[in-house]
C-alpha cells in the first residue's frame, strides 16, 4: 500500500518527540506536518538534535499545516485540543489518534469533573475506539477516532485482564493498583515537583485523593469484565507514585482470588492469554521485571505471583512514553491502516 500521510498536532512535548523517533523509522509513514504555534518556522531538528539528519520538517501553526491532506493526525497535545478539531478533520476524511484524554471517558459528566472543561463533541464519543490493541483490536481496525489509553491504565488493564475475562475468579470490588512512573509522565513543562532537585533521590505518592486515570481504569476494567461502566461491584483502588527516573513505569497489582480462582494455575492462565501478543512478554514463574528492560521499546513485561493462596500479584513494567503512549499510538495506526501490527516497532530496549 502507499505510505500513510501523517500530521502531528502538538509535537514539542515528550510524546511528540517519541512519535517522531518512531515514525521517522517507520517504512510506511510519510510525515507531512508537525504543529506548534510557539515554535512555528523552527526546524524540528533544532529543537530535537537527536533527529538531526532524519527530517527536514519545520514546525508550523495548526492553521497553516496541511492537516486536511493527511490520512491520519496524531494529537500529542494537552487535554481538550483534539475534541475541538475532530469534526472538521473527520469531515475531510482524516482519521484521528488522540494521545490525550478527550475520547477516553464515555461519561461526559466524568470527563468534565476530572478535566475541568465541557466536552466539545459528545456526539463522537460512542464511535471512538479505546486504543488498547491487546483487548480491543477489531474495533481499532475500523475506527475513525482512537483514544490512546493512559500510561497507567495500560499496565493495569493488561495486568488484570486475564483474571477478569472469566467471571467469578476474583473479588472485583477489592482490586489494588500500586503504580510508579518516571518524571517524563508529567510532560515537558516547568513545574516545581519535576525539578531535578525535587524529583531525584526521592519517591512519593501523588493524586492520593483521586487521580484522573482512576475513572478510566475502572471504566475499562468493567468493560473487560462485561459490566456496565458504572457497576460498582468492580472497583480498583489506584495510587500513582513519582519515581526518580526519567522514563519507565512499574505497576504492582493485587487481586483477591475466589475459591474458584484459587484452583487456577495463574502462570499458565497468563501465558496462554498473551501467547500471541507481540508486545506483551509474560516472564517465567518467579520473575520480577525491571523498568530498564523496557526502556525505549514498545513492550510490556509482566510477572505473575501468588504470595498467598487467595492473592494474585502481578508485576508489570513498560516505558511510559513508548508502550504507555507513542509506541502504542503507532501500534494503533498500524491496525487502522491494515499494516502488520509490529511495523516500525521492533526496536530493542536500551541497556544500561
Amino acid at each position: 500500500m502507499s505510505a500513510v500521510r501523517i500530521g502531528i498536532v502538538g509535537g514539542t512535548g515528550y510524546t511528540g518527540v517519541e512519535l517522531l523517533r518512531l515514525l521517522l523509522r517507520h517504512p510506511q509513514a510519510e510525515l507531512l506536518a508537525i504543529t506548534s504555534r510557539k515554535e512555528a518556522g523552527q526546524p524540528v531538528a533544532d529543537m530535537f538534535p537527536s533527529l538531526r539528519g532524519h527530517t527536514d520538517l519545520r514546525f508550523s501553526t495548526p492553521d497553516e499545516a496541511p492537516l486536511a491532506q493527511c490520512d491520519l493526525v496524531f494529537f500529542a497535545t494537552p487535554h481538550g485540543v483534539a475534541m475541538n478539531q475532530a469534526h472538521s478533520l473527520l469531515a475531510a476524511g482524516v482519521r484521528i489518534i488522540d494521545l490525550a484524554a478527550d475520547f477516553r471517558l464515555r461519561d461526559t459528566a466524568a470527563f468534565e469533573h476530572w478535566y475541568g472543561m465541557p466536552h466539545a463533541c459528545p456526539d463522537l464519543l460512542a464511535e471512538a475506539a479505546y486504543g488498547l490493541p491487546e483487548l480491543n483490536r477489531e474495533a481499532i481496525r475500523k475506527a475513525r477516532i482512537v483514544a490512546n489509553p493512559g500510561c497507567y491504565p495500560t499496565t493495569v488493564q493488561i495486568g488484570f485482564a486475564p483474571l477478569l475475562r472469566t467471571a467469578g475468579l476474583v473479588d472485583g470490588a477489592h482490586l489494588i493498583a500500586n503504580c510508579a512512573s518516571g518524571v517524563s509522565g508529567a510532560g515537558r513543562k516547568a513545574e516545581l515537583g519535576n525539578l531535578f532537585a525535587e524529583a531525584a533521590d526521592n519517591f512519593r505518592a501523588y493524586g492520593v485523593k483521586g487521580h484522573r486515570h482512576g475513572p478510566e481504569i475502572n471504566q475499562e476494567l468493567r468493560r473487560i469484565a462485561g459490566l456496565a461502566d458504572a457497576d460498582a461491584s468492580l472497583n480498583c483502588l489506584f495510587v500513582p507514585h513519582l519515581a526518580p527516573m526519567i522514563r519507565g513505569m512499574h505497576s504492582t497489582l493485587y487481586a483477591r482470588l475466589t475459591p474458584e480462582g484459587q484452583k487456577l494455575d495463574l502462570q499458565d492462565l497468563y501465558t496462554r492469554f498473551y501467547a500471541n501478543e507481540p508486545f506483551v512478554d509474560v516472564l517465567p514463574a518467579g520473575s520480577a521485571p525491571d523498568t530498564r528492560s523496557v526502556r525505549g521499546a514498545n513492550v510490556l513485561r509482566l510477572a505473575v505471583h501468588k504470595p498467598t493462596p487467595d492473592t494474585a500479584m502481578l508485576l508489570v513494567t513498560q516505558d511510559n512514553l513508548t508502550k504507555g503512549a507513542s509506541g502504542q499510538a503507532v501500534q494503533n495506526m498500524n491496525l487502522m491502516f491494515g499494516l502488520a501490527e509490529t511495523t516500525g516497532l521492533d526496536g530493542l530496549a536500551l541497556l544500561p
